[in-house]
């Protein structure tokens, strides 16, 4: 994928994560962005651990396991935060 496409994808799952941990309004776009693509790489790594197929190209699949990954990443960043 391109950088542009990798933007717009961890903006995509960076913002669904957001909604579902509610911190949609905290985050901010850039936020979102990092979350997102960071996301990608964490929840690729978890889903390749347990035996599954990570995000391995711009698909349904590979947004779902963004989204994990950013929700996985945004709850610990919660948790860090909260100490």
């Amino acid at each position: 994928m391109g950088i542009i496409a990798w933007i717009i994808f961890g903006a995509l799952a960076g913002w669904i994560a957001s909604i579902l941990a509610g911190t949609n309004e905290k985050q901010g776009a850039l936020g979102n962005i990092v979350i997102g693509i960071l996301g990608a790489f964490l929840g690729g790594f978890i889903v390749n651990v347990i035996g599954g197929n990570g995000a391995i190209s711009f698909s349904f699949w590979s947004l779902i396991v963004a989204i994990f990954g950013a929700f996985v990443l945004t709850w610990i960043m919660q948790k860090v935060a909260h100490r």
